[in-house]
């Protein structure tokens, strides 16, 4: 029996639509979105074509690119742009390591890369491995190149350690990360539960291989939106502050907003933030009282107790 042409179009990230638009009805295949399909879930040449916004990190993006040709079908098409200073002088010639023959064009400070998927990509096994989930051995902790500081302790976390003190309840970790702030809250016996929460799909599946503690629970989801939990005693969280590579101070102020509205009355919530961000303002207009805990090394950390 011949084998069924593949329908499945997909689409990786947010693509400026004027460059690059997926065909309708794409699925979202980046980890970033939640409730996306997850790349690596998909079958061998089962898609039957792409758009993507490549990543800008070497060893993410190899890895994107060489999952996109594993899942595409044999001419299929696929096309892949980045901001020519995020990645995207180099696309071409990744692709080519591939063994792809690539049309590329420059619009709006971006590289656009166009290429039919060939019979037999070349190498993709070696960039599947280096940018796939691994153990790295200097945390002690599972991680995947692509999460933020994924392979070592950002000094924000670790300014946010040497201040917080034992919790105890019910709390949260926003913005968790592989679990190294989950991990030290969690050796406190105080607390009752914990729930960490990440926008990134990846630091969601390292932070459950890290944290084997059945008080922990897990969210893949986007703290701009709906509140995911409630009433909680505590809260902690590293927030991030840039968005596609440009810093976005909106993100702390959500993920503040977020922090109030999952927190019971007389809860606190511990944040720790470059010294440079104006939080104070945020913080004092959203919590009854706020108060600088820590300030070393170009980071503050406050609590702020509902």
């Amino acid at each position: 029996m011949d084998r069924a042409e593949p329908q499945l179009q997909g689409v990786y990230g947010a693509p400026l639509l004027e460059l690059a638009a997926p065909a309708p009805g794409a699925v979202q295949l980046s980890p970033l979105h939640p409730g996306a399909t997850a790349l690596e879930s998909l079958s061998d040449e089962s898609l039957a074509g792409a758009v993507a916004l490549a990543p800008p990190g070497t060893v993410e993006r190899r890895y994107v690119l060489a999952q996109l040709l594993r899942a595409t079908a044999p001419g299929a098409p696929l096309t892949l742009l980045a901001p020519k200073a995020r990645g995207g002088a180099r696309v071409k010639a990744e692709l080519e390591a591939f063994g792809c023959a690539v049309v590329e064009d420059a619009r709006r400070h971006h590289r656009i890369a166009r290429l039919r998927r060939p019979a037999a990509p070349a190498d993709l096994e070696a960039a599947i491995a280096a940018g796939g989930p691994q153990r790295v051995e200097t945390l002690g902790l599972w991680s995947q190149p692509g999460v933020f500081s994924w392979n070592r302790l950002d000094p924000g976390t670790a300014a946010l350690l040497a201040a917080l003190p034992p919790p105890a309840g019910r709390g949260a970790d926003l913005g968790c990360g592989v679990g190294a702030l989950a991990l030290a809250a969690l050796a406190s016996p105080a607390v009752s539960a914990l729930l960490l929460v990440d926008l990134d799909r990846r630091a969601v599946e390292a932070a459950r291989r890290n944290v084997e503690d059945p008080r922990a629970r897990f969210a893949w989801a986007d703290l701009r939106g709906e509140p995911v939990a409630a009433e909680l005693d505590f809260v902690v969280m590293n927030p991030p502050f840039h968005d596609g590579g440009a810093e976005d101070r909106a993100l702390g102020q959500a993920f503040i907003r977020a922090a109030h509205r999952m927190l019971r009355r007389g809860g606190s919530a511990w944040l720790v933030a470059n010294r440079h961000l104006p939080y104070e303002r945020p913080l004092a207009d959203t919590f009854a009282a706020v108060a600088l805990r820590g300030e070393a090394g170009g980071y503050k950390v406050f609590e702020a107790r509902r």
